[in-house]
């Protein structure tokens, strides 16, 4: 099992590209199973989540045809991939797949709503807290579905089609927004969605539904309209760039000092982590081609923090935050509202000689002047960026094991990281 090894201590300087969002790749490539036509999608990220998602969506009949990449860049890097769902050959979504990953289960959504039935699998992902999936069926119910569920399955049918109604969300949830966005966008009628998410991967997901003949509006506010249509046709779209990939390695600049470009980068999709990162000390500019990200000598200041639905802190970034408050002069907070289970790391930045104690869903912080290499081990995806952080700027060697947390959702970053001057390697065996 591959591992990552780190020696800290070295300042980052140079320029880091920023991959497609995972995070709005995967809805992108699910609303393939919309239409007949072909799907193609540019800036794709080379991540296990998306090889994952691309064997599941063959299982329903989907092909794929990958050409491109950006010029200048390695092998491996963000492609073009083409997805054509002309024979949808089954619409169950069997255990053994979805269990590796949760936002397959979003195939009911498409499913249901072209061909009118769907048989998937409770989802699975990274345990990082239950995560409960009523907000979907709770919503394609009130769209008309008839819902059923047996043996680990949800069943879903829509005999005479789904139909366009009123939902309001009790809670934000990004992946249940995605998943009525797309069933609504083939439902006779129009869909008002209330208390939606806000996230700019939604808004992707909406811009490409429509440039395939959807009508989908307000996006990006708390209210989605969906006027339904009879079909949607092929189109080409790009995946937008990876805010969380942004801000981590934003944070890992502020952590180790430099200077680096985030090439690609926008600011308007994380600025609540960006306004919070510039009040620890590190220097926020836009430029034309990205976000450059500097930290002079100064130490790190504390700052705390609350995660919160867009537009507020992410909590994809609350673990790479929590690894750069373990070196701040003072005491930091750091309150999870979203996930009852997102501390998982708390005990491996322990092991790096971080202090921190838990009191309910908020991590206090106490920095240190510095912190001293162990071995790791990643409990999840964002948690095992935040030990990567933590052992940028560590005394001696850090090892990171259960990499493939990262592979997940991190395009090539032990390259990226070491183009900058870190001292990274991945580890075979």
């Amino acid at each position: 099992m591959d591992r990552i090894r780190l020696i800290g201590g070295n300042p980052l300087n140079g320029t880091i590209p920023i991959s497609g969002a995972k995070n709005a790749a995967l809805p992108l490539m699910i609303a393939s199973l919309l239409t007949d036509d072909t799907l193609t999608l540019d800036n794709v990220p080379h991540l296990a989540d998306v090889e994952q998602l691309i064997r599941i969506l063959g299982n329903h009949g989907v092909d794929y045809a990958v050409s491109g990449r950006r010029e200048k860049q390695a092998e491996g890097y963000s492609r073009t991939v083409s997805f054509t769902a002309r024979n949808v050959v089954s619409t169950t979504a069997p255990y053994e797949l979805v269990s590796k990953m949760r936002a397959s289960f979003w195939v009911i959504g498409p499913l249901l709503a072209r061909c009118r039935e769907a048989r998937v699998s409770l989802p699975g992902g990274c345990a990082i807290g239950t995560r409960p999936v009523d907000l979907f069926l709770e919503g394609l119910q009130t769209l008309g579905a008839t819902i059923d569920v047996d043996g680990g399955y949800i069943n879903a049918s829509a005999p005479e089609g789904l139909m366009g109604n009123r939902y309001v969300f009790p809670k934000v949830s990004v992946g249940a927004t995605h998943v009525l966005m797309m069933a609504a966008s083939l439902a006779k009628g129009t869909t008002v969605l209330e208390n939606a998410a806000r996230e700019p991967e939604v808004v992707n997901l909406a811009d490409c539904l429509n440039a395939m003949g959807a009508r989908v509006s307000g996006a990006g506010t708390t209210t989605i309209t969906i006027e339904g249509v009879e079909s949607l046709h092929g189109a080409r779209h790009a995946v937008i760039p990876d805010r969380i990939e942004t801000g981590t390695y934003a944070m890992a600049v502020a952590m180790t000092g430099g200077d680096v470009l985030l090439e690609g980068a926008r600011a308007e999709y994380l600025q609540a982590a960006l306004d919070v990162l510039g009040s620890t000390g590190a220097t926020i500019s836009s430029e034309s081609a990205g976000l450059r990200i500097k930290r002079n000598g100064n130490g790190i200041l504390p700052v705390d923090i609350t995660t919160e639905p867009f537009p507020g802190f992410p909590t994809d970034l609350q673990a790479q935050f929590m690894g750069l408050m373990t070196m701040a002069a003072g005491r930091s907070r750091i309150t999870e509202t979203i996930f009852e289970n997102r501390f998982m790391h708390v005990q491996e930045l322990a092991r790096l000689g971080a202090q921190i104690s838990l009191s309910g869903q908020t991590a206090i912080v106490d920095g240190v002047s510095k912190l001293r290499g162990a071995p790791v081990m990643a409990t999840d995806l964002r948690a095992s960026v935040s030990l990567v952080i933590a052992g940028l700027a560590a005394e001696g060697e850090t090892v990171v094991n259960r990499v493939y947390h990262l592979d997940r959702g991190f395009e090539r970053l032990e390259e990226k990281l070491s183009r900058c001057g870190a001292q990274i390697e991945r580890v075979s065996g």
